[in-house]
């Protein structure tokens, strides 16, 4: 352990009053939800949540695309996020000439990736849910991205999603731990993804890690991070990464650790650029990355970005047709060949519930 990740530890451990407080509010808060004090709504249509206990990335974004290419061909479906680090408030429906300075990162994200579906975004989810089907009224189903916590609207299906070597159960309240909910939340979940598994886990290590959840009475899945071909940024020509180049890693995600043990795996060197998470990008920060590219001089040298990240950048379109920038596409894989129970279970949900709603 270094010098600055061991002075931050022992610093969050000098915060624990405040975590016992917040904590405390938590389980509050929870318990007056539990017993009906405080309402939950639910709406006539399948509600799919995608959150996590935890602050940080756990890899919601991924998952909730692969619900949206899953679904999108058999159902009409919407998503709703909050909208996080946007520049702008209340409930808002994404178009043609939206930005992600109106929607956050990651809704633009799914808007861009997937224009047919319509990509809402709202503060309070109970006031955005209904706009939302006044806006598209055939909607048949809704993702609520990052919503687990938010107990105002009664979800028909919890997925929550915790790292591998991260688990929420070894986890405790923000500001001392990352936990952002308590760890018994868990047992609202109709389904738990360990993500960022290595893809050599073993059955063994499963069982182990299962035992651990098996607990929460949830369905148990296990992902890997599915690397894509990197594509440039305005040009979208892909190319694949090679172990001869030089990369100039660039991001502003909340948790990098994985994609940077990918590039340091893949590829001869990288060297990189941090920014925090959600971080806006600024033409500054672009003669800076540029700056620090023009250094590197190796003939296959280019400069590699998250999709989250990508959305941010996409404003300085002139300036980047010529730039080297290419995004690095991610999609969670289901080990143990189980990504064909998971999606019926989804599939299931979806058309048990319009039965319902007919019988």
């Amino acid at each position: 352990m270094n010098f600055n990740s061991f002075f931050l530890r022992s610093f969050r451990v000098l915060l624990l009053p405040f975590s016992l407080l917040y904590g405390l509010i938590i389980i509050i808060r929870n318990f007056l939800y539990d017993k009906k004090i405080f309402h939950s709504a639910s709406f006539n249509l399948p509600v799919i949540c995608v959150g996590n206990l935890v602050l940080g990335g756990t890899g919601k974004s991924p998952m909730v695309e692969y619900l949206i290419e899953l679904l999108h061909a058999k159902f009409k479906i919407a998503t709703l996020s909050r909208g996080y680090k946007r520049k702008t408030k209340g409930y808002a429906l994404a178009d043609e000439n939206t930005t992600a300075l109106e929607i956050g990162d990651e809704p633009m994200q799914f808007h861009t990736k997937f224009p047919d579906v319509p990509v809402a975004v709202g503060e309070e989810r109970l006031v955005a849910v209904p706009q939302l089907l006044h806006d598209r009224s055939n909607t048949q189903a809704i993702v609520l991205d990052d919503a687990f916590q938010h107990r105002a609207i009664q979800a028909g299906l919890n997925i929550i999603l915790t790292v591998y070597n991260d688990l929420f159960v070894d986890d405790f309240f923000f500001p001392t731990g990352d936990l952002r909910d308590q760890k018994t939340s868990a047992k609202r979940a109709h389904i738990i993804v360990v993500t960022k598994c290595p893809a050599t886990l073993s059955e063994n290590e499963k069982k182990k890690i299962k035992k651990r959840l098996d607990g929460y009475k949830s369905k148990i899945f296990f992902t890997t991070i599915d690397y894509q071909t990197p594509y440039h940024i305005i040009t979208k020509n892909k190319r694949p990464l090679l172990i001869t180049d030089e990369i100039l890693l660039v991001y502003g995600v909340a948790n990098p650790q994985t994609l940077k043990e990918y590039i340091y795996e893949n590829t001869a060197f990288y060297e990189e650029i941090s920014y925090n998470d959600h971080h806006i990008f600024s033409i500054d920060d672009l003669k800076d990355i540029h700056k620090k590219f023009e250094k590197t001089t190796s003939a296959n040298k280019l400069i590699l970005t998250t999709e989250k990240d990508a959305v941010r950048f996409l404003k300085f379109k002139q300036e980047l047709l010529n730039l080297p920038l290419y995004v690095l596409p991610v999609k969670p894989a289901f080990l143990f060949n189980e990504a064909g129970l998971f999606n019926q279970i989804i599939i299931d949900f979806i058309e048990g519930f319009k039965k319902e709603t007919i019988d």
